[in-house]
């Protein structure tokens, strides 16, 4: 993974996970254990998901550049569809608290949008690959 990459992952899973924690301790006073383990199901469901979008959205930059756009909306409106998949599926759980979950969820979502929108605007990325010349004085 390229550093710039790389340094994106970073700064948007730290947030996510800083968030994340804060959620499970919250959610351990409001709910007890059940709580807890319904928020850092949620955390870790969030960051993985959106992990492997971060992953397969640069892929597809550097393989198809012209399809980057497309994709990413897709990849977005995938990842949403997925992750209100899985609070559907855990609607009625009795493993842990389903609405700290869906909660939990939802702001680790959000956290990592926002971080890796951040991450984004402070990369200083080339927007053309500078050419090599074969010049040699």
């Amino acid at each position: 993974m390229p550093s710039n990459d790389a340094r994106t992952l970073l700064q948007a899973a730290v947030p996510t996970a800083a968030a994340g924690a804060v959620a499970a301790v919250v959610s351990a006073v409001v709910a007890g254990g059940e709580g807890a383990l319904g928020a850092v199901v949620a955390t870790v469901l969030a960051m993985l998901f959106m992990g492997v979008g971060l992953f397969v959205l640069q892929r597809t930059a550097k393989s198809l550049p012209h399809l980057f756009q497309a994709m990413g909306l897709m990849l977005y409106a995938a990842q949403i569809l997925l992750l209100f998949v899985f609070l559907a599926a855990f609607k009625n759980t009795t493993l842990f608290n389903p609405r700290c979950f869906a909660i939990t969820l939802l702001v680790a979502t959000l956290v990592w949008i926002a971080a890796q929108t951040r991450a984004h605007m402070k990369a200083k990325i080339l927007y053309v690959e500078p050419e090599k010349t074969g010049h040699t004085s």
